[in-house]
């Protein structure tokens, strides 16, 4: 997989970013067929403490899968879009394996007999 991270305004260490590559390699795993991923990293300019923001774009085939999460730190908001991608993964595997199903009936309906 193809990824690309970017952190505007500030460097990221590199913990993180090993961290980060860690982390894509495991939903890599969920599926071969992602093209490529877009991080973000950003700091929040607001008063709160939860300034922290993850963005990350998987390009799957006919499909864009998007994730923006919060928190105190970097790695925590990594985290849980991470969590919240491979729920997003699962049910694209889902939709692309049952229309496959549905073409394949539909093409040969004599197989099933």
């Amino acid at each position: 997989m193809n990824s690309q991270i970017q952190t505007p305004g500030f460097t990221a260490n590199k913990s993180l970013l090993e961290l980060i590559n860690h982390k894509l390699l495991h939903v890599d795993k969920f599926s071969d067929r992602i093209l490529g991923a877009k991080i973000i990293l950003k700091t929040d300019k607001s008063d709160k403490r939860q300034n922290k923001v993850c963005e990350v774009n998987l390009s799957v085939p006919g499909d864009e899968l998007f994730a923006k999460k919060e928190s105190y730190s970097f790695e925590e908001a990594f985290a849980q879009v991470i969590d919240a991608l491979e729920r997003q993964l699962l049910d694209w595997k889902s939709k692309t394996t049952s229309h496959k199903m549905k073409l394949n009936e539909i093409q040969d309906p004599d197989s099933s007999l």
